[in-house]
């Protein structure tokens, strides 16, 4: 298995069909086979090799598309990297895969000329500017290198070679790289043409933002099938509206806080959403109530629920349009995330690793083609997460008779926001550095719009005055806005311990989700 034969599929059978369109600029398939292969041979010129990693800094575009078939057309690693991070976090990602190629548009250019003068980013030797308009200094203009570069033929990575470095918040506090395979990648995109069953016919909006292994999901699913990919930089509810109705869109995936505030938008009856065939949403959980304003706002339009993570590529289990009803045997079954998706087995276990029976609740563990490789030299930490060969997702479920799984809690403290995986330790870790904090809790609370909202919870030295804005300002000094509280509260004696010493998150998150049946929104 190997992402770029896909390329070669698409360009043999659907050559001058439409692949790629972004606002004015339209390629066909023959078109972005070649750009792509001229852009690998820019690279190779610009000194990148075998297992050479080539980060991406950049709102969703056609160029996006092209960097990351190109850099494992050149025999390397593409490296998304989150648009949301604040300059630390970037200056990590890049320095701990050691990217010697950037690929940078005109949102982040700033930023990144900002790291590389003053000497954080050592690793990065060459910048390649993705945007139109005047190129910055130092930086190589995306089409002036294509224009003066010669195809190259295709290294051929395949199998167990890395393809994609896939960055996730830590649990200790640190990103953490998922090693994902060309194996991994592809097998995943088998498994999502199965489970969204997409027609080759698709007209797929990269509307989720294209560092996510979602969006990722997308990109590698529609070229499989020869389809066609659509561009928005950003979400916007007005913007994906008016591309559903202007590229007569069938697919697309989104997060839930992303169908929320597209349901609720108070024109959404006024565009033309005939063509919609289907919206796939995951990343975070789904409000029933969403989707159920959803299916009768786009009434014609199905939907299915993928859940997953990033080390297994992401998808694990599906369920379809056939579970988005009230009726018969298989009403309401949109509560839970559906069956295991071919070539993928699930099981719910213990502590110990041993399967529990059918509805007991555990953790969620997965085994298949599609699971990483390990993280990015870091193996104690890999061979803990794939232990017995089964990758351990952090999240607690159980398994119904039919093999239904339900998603009832997160064993690791991790918070999703948005769609946006929040690592409670690493928020701890900023708020610990704020002069005066003696304890520090971060949990997540439910929030109507985002799902969960992070939560600090703060013991603070009593001959210091730290007030909720001090906390928040001092963190997005540190991390990214979206990983801040958004709220903080005070007590004054000691945090709740387990026998072990740890605090005990559940006991701290108990009022805030009175009420709720499970402590996950």
């Amino acid at each position: 298995m190997y992402l770029t034969q896909a390329l070669k599929r698409a360009d043999q059978i659907n050559g001058k069909q439409i692949a790629t369109q972004d606002g004015d600029r339209i390629r066909t398939w023959s078109e972005s086979i070649e750009r792509i292969s001229k852009l690998a041979g820019a690279m190779e010129k610009l000194g990148f090799s075998d297992n050479d990693r080539s980060a991406i800094l950049s709102l969703n575009s056609d160029r996006y598309f092209e960097a990351l078939y190109a850099a494992v057309w050149a025999g390397g690693i593409f490296v998304p990297i989150n648009t949301r991070l604040a300059p630390p976090e970037i200056e990590f990602w890049l320095n701990d895969s050691e990217s010697s190629i950037l690929f940078v548009d005109k949102a982040f250019a700033e930023i990144v000329e900002k790291l590389r003068s003053e000497g954080k980013i050592p690793s990065v030797k060459e910048i390649i500017y993705m945007s139109d308009g005047d190129c910055p200094k130092n930086m190589h203009n995306y089409e002036n290198i294509l224009k003066e570069s010669s195809k190259i033929e295709d290294k051929l990575r395949c199998k167990d070679d890395i393809a994609g470095l896939f960055y996730t918040g830590g649990t200790t506090g640190r990103s953490k790289g998922v090693m994902l395979s060309h194996t991994n990648l592809v097998s995943n995109s088998f498994n999502t043409i199965t489970a969204l069953n997409i027609p080759t016919n698709a007209r797929w909006l990269h509307a989720a933002p294209m560092f996510h292994i979602a969006d990722v999901t997308g990109a590698i699913a529609i070229t499989h099938i020869a389809g066609q990919h659509y561009f928005i930089p950003s979400y916007t509810p007005e913007g994906v509206l008016r591309s559903f109705q202007d590229y007569s869109i069938t697919d697309t995936l989104l997060v839930p806080t992303m169908i929320n505030m597209l349901v609720h938008h108070p024109d959404i009856n006024k565009y033309d959403l005939s063509s919609l065939r289907q919206i796939a949403y995951g990343a975070s959980p789904m409000p029933e109530s969403v989707i159920i304003k959803a299916m009768e706002v786009i009434p014609k339009c199905k939907f299915t629920h993928a859940y997953g993570m990033t080390e297994c590529a992401p998808l694990i289990t599906s369920a379809g349009p056939d579970c988005h009803v009230f009726d018969g045997p298989k009403a309401n079954l949109f509560k839970s995330t559906g069956v295991a998706v071919p070539g993928v087995e699930v099981k719910i276990i213990d502590e110990n690793d041993n399967e529990v029976p059918r509805g007991e609740v555990g953790e969620v563990a997965a085994r298949g083609p599609n699971v990483m490789l390990g993280y990015w030299r870091q193996k104690e930490l890999s061979d803990k997460a794939l232990l017995n060969g089964w990758m351990h997702t952090g999240d607690g479920g159980y398994m119904n008779e039919e093999g239904y799984v339900y998603i009832v809690d997160r064993v690791k403290d991790m918070i999703i926001s948005g769609g946006e995986n929040i690592y409670s330790a690493e928020v701890e870790n900023a708020i610990y550095q704020l002069d005066g904090v003696i304890e520090c809790a971060v949990i997540g609370i439910p929030n109507e719009e985002w799902g969960e909202t992070v939560h600090a919870i703060v013991r603070k030295d009593p001959n210091k005055n730290i007030n909720e804005d001090e906390v928040i300002s001092h963190s997005k000094d540190l991390i990214a806005g979206f990983k801040c509280p958004k709220s903080v509260s005070f007590r004054d004696e000691p945090m709740p311990l387990s026998g072990a010493g740890k605090i005990l998150k559940t006991t701290l998150r108990e009022p805030f989700w009175k009420g709720h049946d499970k402590q996950v929104s």
